[in-house]
C-alpha cells in the first residue's frame, strides 16, 4: 500500500479548506475517507471531502467524551455516508466465529503482528509502548 498523492493542509492557500482542495483535485470528491484522529473537525472534513452520491467516510478514531459531530444536512442528503467502524464492522454473533476459525486454520495471519507480550502488572508499560509507537499489537496476559 502507498499513496499516489500527499497533501499537506499547511501548504494550501489561505482560506482554502482541505476538503475543498480534495474535492477539486479528485474531480468531485473521494470515494472513501477515513478519520483515525478522533478529532470531530477532521471527521467533518473527511465527510465533506467525499464525492456526492456515493462517497463514504469511515470514522475509526474515538472522540473525547462529550464531543459531537456536526455537518450541514446537505452533506448527507446528497448521498454521502458517515459510517462508524467499531470492531472493524464485524458483526460479533454472526461473523466472529468464522474469523476465529479462519485464524485457527491459518487463513488469517495475526501472530506476526503481535510485537509485545505483557503481564497484567505491566499494563502501563503496554500503554507506554502503544503511545510511543513502539508496538503494532500488544497482548496483556492475566
Amino acid at each position: 500500500m502507498g499513496c499516489t498523492l500527499f497533501v499537506n493542509s499547511k501548504d494550501l492557500p489561505a482560506g482554502k479548506t482541505i476538503q475543498a482542495h480534495l474535492v477539486e483535485i479528485t474531480d468531485g470528491g473521494l470515494d472513501y475517507t477515513f478519520d483515525c484522529t478522533g478529532n470531530v473537525n477532521v471527521m467533518r472534513a473527511a465527510l465533506e471531502a467525499c464525492h456526492k452520491g456515493w462517497g463514504e467516510s469511515i470514522i475509526i478514531g474515538v472522540a473525547a467524551a462529550g464531543q459531537e459531530i456536526a455537518t450541514r444536512p446537505f452533506q448527507l442528503v446528497t448521498g454521502r455516508v458517515w459510517r462508524g467502524s467499531a470492531f472493524g464492522g464485524v458483526k460479533g454473533r454472526t461473523e466472529l466465529p468464522g474469523l476465529v476459525q479462519d485464524y485457527l486454520n491459518g487463513k488469517i495471519k495475526i501472530d506476526e503482528f503481535i510485537t509485545h507480550n505483557f503481564g497484567l502488572d505491566d499494563i502501563n508499560k503496554a500503554f507506554d509502548a502503544m503511545h510511543d509507537g513502539d508496538c503494532i499489537r500488544a497482548i496483556i496476559n492475566y
